[in-house]
């Protein structure tokens, strides 16, 4: 189905300004691609899908992206939000649920954050870890 991996495509890593800047790092689809494996061998009766909900982002983008850092990997093309679901009925697996999975097999590298109905990860060298669930 992807480019990039089974479950994968480099357009939906696409910067979502127009500008075309559309590079992802291979460890960041090799996490991304094991989640999506993860779940499915979890929930054989379901299709599980991922949807990117935000890849890369040209300064610009970022810059125009509420709450994005200056540092953010996702200027880097190494950092992913985005949504693990039943492809079936379009229900999301829990985002906690998919951080736990991530912070269990990953506890000393990535970066990975929680966000309401969402999950971030990115393959920064080293660890990084926050919880921006429920703020404005």
């Amino acid at each position: 189905m992807g480019d990039l991996s089974k479950n994968l495509s480099r357009v939906e890593f696409t910067c979502q300004c127009g500008c075309g800047y559309d590079t992802v790092d291979h460890v960041l689809v090799d996490v991304l691609q094991k989640t999506v494996d993860h779940f499915q061998d979890k929930y054989p009766r379901k299709v599980i899908r991922i949807k990117i909900t935000s890849g890369n982002r040209c300064h610009k983008h970022n810059n125009n992206t509420a709450g994005a850092s200056v540092h953010s990997q996702h200027l880097f093309a190494r950092a992913a939000d985005f949504i693990i679901y039943d492809a079936g009925p379009g229900v999301a697996i829990p985002a906690d649920e998919v951080a736990e999975y991530l912070h269990e097999h990953y506890p000393a590298t990535l970066g990975i954050g929680r966000y309401n109905g969402r999950t971030h990860v990115d393959s920064r060298t080293g660890k990084a870890r926050w919880d921006s669930r429920n703020q404005a």
